[in-house]
């Protein structure tokens, strides 16, 4: 059996926010050593909001350097809706992060859906796989993109992008981009990326944080159920490390490590 998931608990998310940046840098660095850019995917929820607190605060040195200008992002899932409807990840991630960058330094490349093709989820999950394929090399080429790293959430259910448990979207093996029309949890129509391309990815960040998510974080680390969280930890092993507060794992058994890069 591979090496498992990194769990790493702090504090608080003043803690938490530091080790999240030198992580991220760290996955920057590596990715610009290999390609000269910084392919990143993001999801919702909270985690812009604790992005925001971990990359955006002043660089301590050299070593410490956000390179936005490198920076390629794109979305994890997103709501089929309007890019400044208040479900939309892209609104979240702009208003938490991208809005408060400074003006004097270059800016990153994101990659929104094309709000064009919200009438049909499917043509939009395609056109947003395209996206892809232009960024990451023509589908004939490269099986499945690799991202450098993919910072996700864990909903309340063990949900991560738009991958719900027991749902039928978890069997996808051959799209990158897959529409989900029956969301267990509003709003109902939504793209993600696929189960495949999460655990292709060179490295996945969990960001999960409250005493809300110790039920969820103990059947994901303990017993595993086949949750969407779950299957990721299982694939990916020691690529994906979960960044969590000491509330959110009260009472888990699985063994944290202390952070270090």
């Amino acid at each position: 059996m591979g090496k498992q998931a990194n769990l790493y608990s702090f504090s608080g998310v003043d803690t938490l926010a530091p080790a999240l940046r030198a992580y991220v840098i760290s996955c920057q660095d590596a990715g610009l050593a290999r390609h000269g850019v910084f392919k990143v995917g993001v999801s919702g929820g909270s985690l812009p909001k604790t992005l925001a607190q971990a990359l955006l605060t002043p660089s301590s040195g050299e070593d410490d350097q956000v390179k936005w200008g490198k920076w390629e992002i794109f979305f994890a899932d997103e709501r089929v809706v309007p890019l400044d409807h208040a479900d939309s990840n892209y609104a979240l991630l702009k208003a938490e992060l991208l809005d408060k960058l400074p003006a004097d330094v270059e800016q990153p490349l994101v990659h929104p859906i094309n709000p064009d093709f919200l009438d049909d989820a499917q043509e939009l999950a395609d056109q947003y796989e395209q996206v892809l394929v232009r960024s990451f090399a023509s589908r004939d080429s490269v099986k499945l993109p690799i991202f450098d790293l993919l910072l996700l959430g864990c909903g309340p259910d063990g949900h991560t992008c738009s991958l719900f448990p027991s749902h039928d979207l978890l069997r996808e093996e051959s799209a990158w981009v897959a529409p989900i029309e029956d969301s267990p949890k509003p709003p109902l129509r939504r793209i993600t990326l696929t189960l495949p391309v999460v655990n292709h990815s060179v490295r996945v960040a969990f960001v999960a944080t409250g005493a809300g998510k110790q039920g969820i974080m103990k059947e994901i680390f303990e017993e595993g159920n086949g949750l969407p969280c779950a299957l990721v930890n299982e694939v990916t092993g020691e690529r994906c490390s979960w960044f969590v507060d000491n509330a959110a794992v009260e009472g888990v058994s699985y063994p944290k490590r202390p952070f270090c890069l």
